[in-house]
């Protein structure tokens, strides 16, 4: 195994998860949001808002395809799987695991959608981003993890398991 990508909506805990996940590996952690925010020196809301949805994306892709990485577990944003360019850099780089959780747990963790950063169309709600996104991490996944209602630490080891078990079938 090289590197360990994580992907799936806004508060699933890729961030958090992988810092625990990279601990356990013995991996080191990569934080895509954070490094768009040091690239374009804006937080992702500004820049969400300064250049839109669509160039938001190009420039998370773009990110993502500058990474040179070995050994690390990767955060991507929630937008992250829904770019072609950035979601096949993304399956060379390593494997692509999707931390699945229910609709209502991540209406639960997130009630902050107009600062946190969160490509939304104009009257979309995040039940309508869930249904729209889903397939998309789905078809993505190289491993799906159902994270519902698992702490931060229990989440991490079960990616660690589906991990093992997938190099060793």
């Amino acid at each position: 195994m090289d590197n360990v990508i994580l992907i799936g909506m806004p508060g699933c805990g890729k961030s958090t998860v992988g810092v625990v996940l990279a601990k356990l590996l013995g991996y080191d952690f990569l934080d895509v949001d954070l490094l768009i925010q040091r690239k374009y020196g804006a937080r992702l809301q500004r820049l969400i808002d300064l250049y839109g949805n669509q160039k938001f994306s190009d420039m998370e892709a773009e990110t993502i395809c500058e990474l040179s990485c070995r050994e690390t577990v990767v955060a991507t944003g929630g937008s992250a799987a829904l770019h072609p360019v950035g979601l096949a850099a993304m399956k060379r780089l390593g494997t692509v695991v999707y931390l699945q959780h229910p609709c209502e747990e991540i209406v639960r963790r997130v009630p902050n959608l107009k600062s946190r950063g969160i490509t939304l169309e104009q009257g979309q709600t995040l039940e309508d981003l869930y249904r729209y996104r889903v397939p998309f991490y789905e078809a993505a996944a190289d491993l799906t993890v159902n994270a519902a209602h698992f702490s931060v630490e229990e989440t991490a080891l079960a990616v660690q398991s589906a991990l093992r078990r997938a190099e060793n079938p």
